[in-house]
Order: structure tokens, then sequence, then C-alpha cells
């Protein structure tokens, strides 16, 4: 059997041959001026892949509480890969040596302005994770397969800038993953046969 790593760069690369229509994106509802980031989706390499999330604590400015990756903005003369691994470094003290990366997929423009490029690496299994207090509340690792799998994607309406959009909410074991987060995952499942995973 290939390693999750060969198994999901194969995935990734398949992917992300074609354009694929009608991904999820808040350009519409953003600023002109657009502020880059990136993001690190951290899968844990075990035989039953997780991924990495992370609780914001209450006390941010923005979207404090929720359910995030570790990420932020990127800092002069860095690259989004750059910045998800410093970000996910500082966030959860995970050292960018220990990330195998798989590549970056589709950018998100959010409402709030930001320009956001999601990475996707794999981790070892049991990784110790030092959470920065300042910057997490909490973390917790979910299932690849259970966060991929369109059943659990809920769609949902609310008014939000003052106006009614849909979004996507993801509940596991209590923890509610919605807005960008669930976005990005939303279009990472689109962009993978990710069933094919758990099958050779």
């Amino acid at each position: 059997m290939s390693t999750l790593f060969e198994r999901l760069q194969r995935l990734f690369d398949e992917g992300h041959a074609d354009d694929i229509a009608k991904l999820r994106n808040d350009a519409e509802f953003a600023p002109d001026r657009l502020r880059p980031a990136a993001v690190l989706i951290a899968v844990t390499d075990r035989a039953e892949p997780g991924v990495l999330l992370t609780h914001r604590p209450s006390t941010m400015r923005q979207h404090a509480g929720q359910v995030a990756f570790p990420g932020g903005k990127l800092e002069t003369g860095e690259d989004a890969i750059d910045a998800a691994l410093r970000e996910a470094e500082e966030e959860l003290g995970i050292d960018p040596a220990q990330v195998r990366l798989i590549g970056a997929t589709d950018r998100y423009v959010t409402g709030t302005g930001f320009d956001v490029t999601p990475v996707l690496g794999i981790i070892p299994q049991d990784l110790p994770i030092h959470p920065h207090p300042q910057e997490v509340a909490d973390w917790f690792e979910a299932p690849l397969r259970f966060l991929l799998d369109p059943a659990n994607h809920e769609k949902k309406q609310a008014h939000l800038g003052g106006r009614m959009r849909e979004y996507i909410e993801i509940n596991w074991q209590g923890h509610r993953i919605w807005g960008v987060t669930a976005a990005m995952i939303a279009n990472l499942s689109r962009r993978l046969a990710w069933e094919q995973l758990y099958h050779g």
C-alpha cells in the first residue's frame, strides 16, 4: 500500500489539474483592498488521518472563539507556504521541518478583506502540540474523512454584514466549524477524490 503522503499528493495533483466552477468564496462581500494571508491544513499521518484545528481566543478582535486552521497574514518577503508554516509554529509549536508539503490549494477571499491561501501538508502522528495561549484557546483533531464528506456539510443561511448569506457548518463532537474554515474544507473536498485515500 502506498503511503498517505503519496496517495494524498496524487489526488491533490489530479484534483487541481482542471478548473472547478463555483467554488466557495466571499469575494463579492469583500472590500477593494485585500490583505494576503495563509493557513496550514495539517493532516496527521495515521491509519485514520485527522486535521488539526484551533479555537480562537474569545479576546481576539476578529472571529473570536471560532474554529480555524492555524494561520495569519503574510509578512514582508513571505509567500503563502512560508506564512502558513510560520503561523503553525507560532500557534501550535509545529516545527516546519516536520511538515511534508502537498501544495497550496484554492485561495479564499473573505468578507473581512483577507485573501487566504490554504496550504496542505502532512505531519507525523502524535506530534507534540504546544498551543500559544494568546493565539489558541484550545485545539483538536477531527477525522479527515468526516471533514471532507459532503454529507457532513450542512448548508445554512444567516444575515451577515446586512445581507442574507449562505454558509456551511460542520459539527464534530461539539466543535462547530463554519464560515471561512468550513468553506475551505468544502472546496478541498471538491478537489479531492477523497474516498480513494482509504483504498490504497
